[in-house]
């Protein structure tokens, strides 16, 4: 028996990706013939990256992963799933507050759009970590080394060191 191909999109702003999302991504990776990481455009966010230093930053990650392929989005994400083709949205999960805003977007997107959701527990040592903390941690000069990889927290330093010699 031949087993049907599934395409999953794990869509996110990544600004910046941590360990966790790295972690949701690896894993799906075992779970998915292919997995798209749809960084995400968003006029409502004030991001510190632009949408092609996300790509890069996750592109340096991935390329060892087979079937792993990192774009830029704008947009609805289910209009863009549908656009590639996906069969699945991934998302990963942290908290129980994750899970209330999940379930409602997984909801909304199944009844929109006919799109299944599939939810990844985070591995337990990422469970407090999200972007936001990492900018806030990382603007006050913080370390956040073991929050995300060495390519990030090398970029998220320069980031903030140029901003400060700005002001």
């Amino acid at each position: 028996m031949v087993g049907k191909f599934v395409r999953a999109l794990f869509p996110g702003s990544f600004d910046p990706i941590t360990n966790g999302h790295l972690d949701v991504i690896n894993r799906g990776a075992k779970l998915f013939d292919e997995l798209i990481v749809a960084v995400g455009k968003s006029p409502l966010k004030n991001q510190l990256f632009t949408p092609e230093e996300r790509v890069e930053m996750i592109a340096e990650l991935v390329k060892g992963l087979a079937g792993v392929s990192v774009e830029s989005f704008e947009g609805l994400t289910v209009e863009y799933a549908r656009q590639k083709k996906a069969d699945v949205i991934l998302r990963g999960l942290r908290s129980l507050t994750d899970m209330n805003y999940e379930l409602e977007l997984a909801m909304t997107n199944r009844s929109v759009a006919g799109i299944e959701t599939v939810f990844v527990m985070t591995t337990e040592q990422y469970g407090f970590i999200s972007s936001t903390l990492i900018r806030q941690v990382a603007s006050l000069g913080g370390d956040i080394s073991n929050m995300v990889p060495a390519n990030v927290n090398r970029r998220l330093q320069e980031r903030f060191k140029r901003m400060q010699e700005r002001r």
